[in-house]
């Protein structure tokens, strides 16, 4: 079946050493907030930023953050791949669009890799960015050819009721005393006054039972690496379905690790990654 279960994963204890050797401490490379690039899709004003060299790994955040949120993963994924890492619609330094879903997202990300001229990628994304790389499996078979999909559910559904309380506690009220959040948002984004706009397309989006179709699973013909950690708010026999519905799935399930792997644990994260993407064979034990 060309299925694998990875399962408590192996520790690793790797270094993200400065390339340089000056007697000043080198300039920490603040990801997000570089001189990156805006390119029109659908009339948006989309920003990414580009790293490293090699097999293209286009490189997607969790909703409500930015490139900054996977900046620990950067460095060393920049080793091994040319590393593309949008900001999604109104979030991070780009425009919204006039709403937001799912499938809007593959769209904008389909249409970067059209604009970029992209014929072979991988995908790599958390959360929201784990729904879009699956998606985007899904629509674009001719360029995605291997998926690392972390924290991600097809359905509402698949959240834990914990999960679910979180994001019904996030209102437009609960936003306005976050100060620091929204100081940061609105410093960052090019439309600063449309946060609230911006805040209730993403509870349309969550409130949205189907996040991905059976049918759209099912299409999925390329090696997918699902990522999750055993704390995290989707629901394990959410996980385990969807591992179940891939061709040619594996699924790791990372132990005392929640839904802040790409911060809290970014270097396992991209060893797991580097390994599934850059073996042709698989190395993962078969269950």
């Amino acid at each position: 079946m060309g299925k694998k279960l990875r399962i408590g994963c192996l520790l690793l204890s790797l270094s993200l050493a400065a390339c340089t050797h000056t007697n000043e401490a080198p300039k920490a490379i603040q990801y997000g907030s570089n001189n990156g690039t805006y390119l029109t899709i659908h009339g948006t004003k989309l920003y990414y930023e580009e790293y490293g060299s090699g097999t293209p790994l286009l490189l997607l955040h969790q909703g409500l953050g930015s490139i900054e949120n996977v900046g620990d993963l950067i460095p060393q994924l920049a080793k091994h791949f040319r590393v593309i890492a949008p900001d999604a619609p109104g979030h991070g330094r780009s425009e919204q669009a006039d709403s937001l879903s799912g499938d809007l997202l593959a769209d904008y990300s389909s249409a970067l890799l059209d604009k970029l001229q992209l014929d072979s990628v991988y995908v790599m994304g958390w959360s929201m960015g784990g729904n879009t790389a699956l998606l985007l499996a899904a629509n674009r078979p001719d360029k995605v050819k291997k998926v690392v999909s972390g924290a991600s559910n097809s359905k509402a559904s698949g959240l834990t009721q914990e999960g679910r309380d979180l994001l019904d506690a996030y209102t437009v009220d609960a936003v306005k005393e976050d100060k620091d959040w929204l100081d940061h948002y609105q410093r960052l984004n090019p439309q600063p006054d449309k946060w609230v706009k911006f805040w209730e397309d993403n509870q349309k989006m969550w409130a949205r039972e189907i996040k991905l179709s059976d049918r759209q699973l099912a299409s999925i013909r390329v090696p997918v690496l699902l990522v999750r950690g055993d704390r995290d708010m989707i629901r394990l026999e959410h996980s385990l379905a969807l591992f179940r519905s891939l061709k040619q799935g594996q699924l790791c399930i990372y132990p005392n690790t929640g839904h802040d792997m790409p911060e809290q644990k970014s270097e396992r994260l991209c060893q797991l990654a580097i390994d599934f993407l850059t073996d042709k064979k698989g190395n993962a034990v078969s269950p």
